[in-house]
């Protein structure tokens, strides 16, 4: 009895995220300068007025993600594991440790099934992580954050950093090639970084 009511509290509490994520929208739309999107854990605030994404594709984006995150929380093969999703113009990135192959096919069936979605990047490796990689990899990511927000070309740009084991995912947009090598080169001179995976899109 205990546990079924704890998974009526949990999905409870995860559709109260999305009414958040709503209402942030509703908010921004309104005129406010930051739209702010619950993530898992980490802090990802965009700065609206020079995000190379339209407002109309930001809140798109938005809607994907935490529709895709509330039904990985929902599914029972998936709703234990650590997946972050990032959207950006339709491409969704899943990046993660699971424990199996079946865990990865279904996250990315799940991903696909949303409406708007237009491609699937899976980064989702099978494996494990200790709280010392976890913590190890929390810090590489504050690192890297903190150089984007230096550089002023760079720091008002809507550019996600998720680490895993040393893995370090970029995903946002940026409005050059030049923009793009700068933040893959802060990314590369923080100290535990084993690999970059490049999943900047550049703004035509």
């Amino acid at each position: 009895m205990i546990v079924y009511f704890n998974k009526i509290i949990g999905k409870f509490q995860e559709k109260i995220k999305i009414l958040v994520l709503i209402f942030s929208i509703s908010f921004f739309v309104s005129g406010c300068g930051w739209l702010v999107v619950g993530g898992s854990g980490a802090y990802h605030g965009y700065k609206v007025g020079s995000d190379p994404r339209s407002v109309g594709t930001q809140i798109d984006d938005a809607t994907i993600t935490a529709k895709i995150k509330l039904k990985l929380l929902e599914d029972p093969v998936t709703k234990a594991r650590k997946i972050d999703v990032d959207t950006v113009n339709g491409v969704v990135t899943l990046t993660g440790v699971v424990e199996s192959e079946k865990e990865i096919e279904r996250a990315i069936k799940i991903a696909k099934s949303v409406a708007g979605v237009k491609k699937v990047v899976n980064n989702l490796k099978i494996g494990k992580r200790g709280i010392g990689s976890y913590l190890s990899d929390k810090e590489i990511t504050a690192k890297i954050k903190l150089k984007l927000i230096k550089d002023p070309e760079l720091k008002a740009l809507s550019i996600d950093v998720d680490t895993i084991n040393g893995v370090v995912t970029l995903t946002g947009v940026v409005t050059s090639e030049y923009q793009k090598r700068k933040a893959i080169e802060h990314a590369k001179s923080v100290s535990g970084v084993i690999k970059i995976i490049d999943n900047l899109q550049i703004k035509r």
